[in-house]
């Protein structure tokens, strides 16, 4: 199984970070790439339109919001990976208020392609994601 995490600091209370991210219909709120997201199935289901027209359905598996954190895994994509389950976690930063540590982390098993070409690729997305996250937050 391969796996992947990556974290960024954010300049923004942990609150405030987990209300934009929170909701698992918020990603076009902060993720350029997702152009749409359908909820679905009483909201445990999300229909993800990219921003070339594809299309990945996701299912919620957890969800704390007293931890800000929730997981999903991947129902459909065209991804060539099977068993994805990813978090996204924020965290509190001690002794900085105005602070997050945001984690995106996932695990799964290679279908066509290697491990590391796999991990390469979610690694793109979850530095890529972050980085539009902190954008998002910092008003660019």
């Amino acid at each position: 199984m391969a796996s992947i995490s990556l974290s960024r600091t954010v300049s923004a209370a942990p609150d405030v970070v987990w209300n934009l991210i929170g909701g698992f219909g918020s990603l076009p709120d902060w993720l350029p790439f997702i152009t749409a997201s359908t909820l679905e199935r009483g909201g445990r289901v999300r229909r993800l339109t990219t921003a070339d027209g594809g299309v990945v359905t996701e299912e919620l598996t957890s969800f704390d919001a007293a931890r800000r954190s929730y997981s999903y895994t991947i129902v459909d994509s065209p991804f060539p990976v099977s068993a994805y389950d990813s978090t996204i976690r924020v965290h509190s930063i001690p002794s900085r208020p105005d602070e997050a540590e945001v984690q995106w982390s996932g695990r799964f098993f290679p279908g066509t392609g290697t491990e590391a070409e796999l991990e390469t690729l979610f690694a793109g997305i979850y530095r890529d994601g972050l980085e539009a996250l902190s954008g998002t937050i910092d008003g660019r």
